[in-house]
């Protein structure tokens, strides 16, 4: 047995596949269930973001803390579970644990948005162009 246990507060993580069918990326927009918040900086943001996310830099997020979970978040994201991207996935997995700490039903995505366009899922750039992933 370990000594070391996963702490069930703690957020989940998903793959990229998994992140695309809970947001509607996986090919029926009318299943999305969960909100693509993507908490990358403007300029990674603008060059290239998965189309319908919401975009929240970590950096204001984490300036948020003690506020409710839905602090800073759209209408439409609120009250819906949170799948959260970043270029890698160190910064999502930071800010789903925020998020988590304050209520929220939040997952971060494993390999972040490197893996979302590897995987061949669709990157706009802050014109609705084809994006890249800054």
């Amino acid at each position: 047995m370990s000594i070391f246990r996963r702490d069930p507060r703690a957020p989940g993580r998903v793959t990229v596949q998994e992140a695309a069918a809970r947001t509607g990326h996986g090919g029926a927009a009318d299943s999305a269930v969960a909100v693509l918040l993507d908490v990358r900086e403007p300029d990674e943001w603008r060059a290239g973001h998965a189309p319908g996310a919401v975009h929240l830099p970590l950096s204001e997020l984490s300036e948020l803390s003690g506020l409710s979970a839905g602090a800073g978040l759209t209408a439409a994201a609120h009250a819906r579970p949170l799948v959260v991207i970043c270029r890698s996935g160190n910064r999502s997995r930071r800010a789903a644990e925020l998020l988590a700490a304050r209520g929220a039903d939040a997952v971060d995505v494993i390999g972040g948005m490197r893996d979302w366009a590897a995987a061949g899922l669709p990157v706009v750039d802050g014109r609705g162009g084809n994006g890249t992933v800054a």
